[in-house]
C-alpha cells in the first residue's frame, strides 16, 4: 500500500492534485477544502489511502494522518464508498464529523452530498462507539508520537488499519497526551489486538 507521497503540485482541481514524486506525476483525491488551499509549485506531504477496484487505482490523500484513519472508518459503514467517504470531509474535519456523529446530529450529516437521511443514520448507528477518538483526539502535539508509534507497529508486522486500531483502542482508555513513545508503544501491544 501507498502510505504517503510528497512532492511538488504540478495541478489541481476542486477535488483532486497532482503531486510530481521523481518525475511522474500521482493523482490524488482530495477533498475539496483542503483543494482550495493547495497551491501549485509548493512540496505537499500527504498521507495516503489506495482503493483498488477492478478498472482503476483511486489515491486519497489526506493532510493529516487521523483524517487518512477517519476516512478508513467511514468506509466501514453499510453504503458508505469512497466519494461519499470524501463529500463527508469536504466541508469539515475529522473531529468536527466525529462530534455530529457523537451527539447525533443529523441535520449536519444529511447535509452531505451523497449522504442523505439514511446515510447519516447508519453513520450514527455503526459509528457512535468508535469515533470518541477523533472527537477528542489526541493533542495536535502528541498526533506525530502517535504517529510514530504506528509507524512502529507497521514495521513490527501490524497492518495500518491493526495499528490505528491499537493506538484507537488505548487512546480511549488512557491520557495518552502524558506518556512517550515507549510507553504508548507498549500498552499499544498489551491492547489485545491480534496480527
Amino acid at each position: 500500500m501507498i502510505s504517503s507521497i510528497s512532492g511538488k503540485v504540478t495541478t489541481k482541481t476542486n477535488n483532486s492534485i497532482v503531486v510530481e514524486v521523481g518525475g511522474i506525476g500521482v493523482l490524488l483525491q482530495v477533498p475539496s477544502r483542503v483543494a482550495t488551499g493547495i497551491v501549485i509549485g509548493n512540496l505537499v506531504n500527504f498521507h495516503t489511502y489506495l482503493i483498488v477496484r477492478e478498472d482503476a487505482l483511486t489515491l486519497y490523500g489526506f493532510t493529516e494522518i487521523s483524517e487518512r484513519d477517519f476516512f478508513e472508518l467511514l468506509l466501514s459503514v453499510t453504503g458508505v464508498g469512497p466519494k461519499v467517504a470524501q463529500s463527508i470531509l469536504a466541508s469539515s474535519d475529522a473531529t468536527a464529523i466525529a462530534s455530529a456523529i457523537i451527539s447525533s446530529n443529523h441535520k449536519l450529516l444529511e447535509s452531505v452530498p451523497g449522504l442523505g437521511k439514511k446515510g447519516a443514520q447508519r453513520l450514527v448507528l455503526e459509528l457512535k462507539d468508535k469515533v470518541a477518538t477523533f472527537a477528542a483526539g489526541v493533542s495536535k502535539s502528541n498526533l506525530s508520537i502517535t504517529n510514530q508509534v504506528e509507524n512502529a507497529l507497521q514495521g513490527l508486522g501490524y497492518s495500518a488499519k491493526e495499528a490505528s486500531a491499537m493506538i484507537t483502542a488505548i487512546a480511549s482508555n488512557e491520557k495518552i497526551d502524558k506518556l512517550d513513545k515507549a510507553e504508548i508503544l507498549k500498552l499499544a501491544l498489551k491492547s489485545g489486538v491480534k496480527k
